[in-house]
């Protein structure tokens, strides 16, 4: 069994202000090979497609994984085995569908935990946050404090990401690819219809012939990838002096034992690498010829080498998580009345929003 205490360095006011992992990563046909990142839709002026970010000397940054995206891959291995001993596991129960709360878009926050039978506690647990006490949320829903939460629907109580991940490419070459779709037989010959309406629904993807595959479809200049002539790389953080403000109200012994909870669980996904299979044509490792940095970083700016392993943080996870304890796995039922009021709700203060500002 890991020491407790094997970590208190991280939680001390003096300590580091965050770990940092800096990896080099490559396609796996090879730097020079061909990443598709990760694709947008338009809208607030962004034509859409994949987030390019020039500069005036012609450089660019490419996102291959966002944030949030990382945060979604990472935290759903606390229902695996190997970690589900470490967190609550709660599922609710919506129709012949169960959504496992670590799988909820907006973590604790989200609507279909808000409209379940948790309500009331997540309601309870996100007040007390507000008045500095998140021990009550760590006991339902402890990775909304690992990696972020905003009650943004309820009480607006929100907590910042601890660990945060992101893969970007360097001074890419974007690439374009063209297809083209071509109908086993003429469906037109066999009268499905006419030569006329074939002709009109060739290249018009919207009409309902292209859609359904009955015609030729030309798909032209689409987006195909880039080359990162300047590397892929993955930056993560890992907040320590966020994770130092979590406090169990003025109780100085609960506040140890949370945060070192907090702490155990931070480590475990901090030192897990979500790399692999990102998305058709985004398949990534590290690059070998490379070095991976794995810091402290100091409110001096000072660095020093970080050793730990991701086997490390799993034994000092569990320890503390005993010693936090962790509640039993539980069902809940998502409640459609309370769906349904939540969004009367929402309406009426959006009346009451407008009205004011008259």
């Amino acid at each position: 069994m890991a020491d407790v205490a094997q970590f208190d360095q991280y939680l001390a006011p003096d300590g580091p202000t965050a770990l940092v992992i800096r990896e080099y990563l490559m396609p796996v046909e090879g730097p020079d090979g061909v990443v598709f990142p990760a694709t947008f839709a338009a809208g607030d002026g962004f034509p859409g497609g994949y987030n390019i970010d020039r500069d005036a000397h012609g450089n660019n940054v490419v996102l291959i994984d966002s944030v949030g995206s990382q945060a979604n891959r990472i935290e759903p291995i606390f229902k695996e085995d190997k970690y589900r001993h470490l967190v609550p596991q709660i599922v609710i129960e919506a129709g012949e569908k169960m959504i496992h709360l670590l799988e909820a878009g907006h973590r604790a926050g989200d609507a279909i935990v808000r409209c379940s039978e948790l309500k009331e506690d997540l309601q309870k647990a996100f007040h007390e946050v507000l008045r500095g006490n998140a021990e009550p949320l760590a006991r339902l829903a402890p990775t909304s404090l690992v990696f972020g939460v905003w009650d943004s629907r309820d009480t607006q109580a929100k907590l910042p990401r601890l660990v945060a991940s992101t893969i970007r490419a360097f001074n890419a070459r974007p690439l374009t690819r063209s297809a083209v779709y071509i109908p086993p037989v003429d469906y037109a010959a066999l009268d499905v219809f006419t030569e006329e309406e074939k002709a009109k629904a060739e290249g018009d993807q919207k009409n309902p012939l292209a859609q359904r595959g009955f015609v030729h479809v030309p798909a032209s200049g689409t987006h195909g990838g880039i080359i990162a002539d300047g590397g892929i790389r993955r930056d993560a953080t890992l907040g320590l002096a966020a994770l130092r403000l979590l406090q169990a109200g003025n109780d100085a012994t609960k506040t140890k034992a949370l945060q070192r909870y907090i702490l155990g669980l931070a480590l475990v996904a901090f030192t897990y690498s979500p790399l692999g299979y990102l998305r058709q044509g985004c398949l990534l490792v590290l690059d070998p010829n490379k070095q991976r940095e794995f810091v402290e970083v100091y409110p001096d700016g000072s660095r020093r080498d970080c050793r730990l392993t991701h086997e490390e943080a799993l034994a000092y996870a569990k320890a503390v998580a005993e010693e936090f304890g962790v509640a039993q796995p539980q069902s809940v039922r998502f409640d459609k009345d309370k769906a349904k009021a939540d969004v009367l709700e929402s309406g009426e203060k959006a009346k009451t929003k407008k009205g004011s500002k008259k």
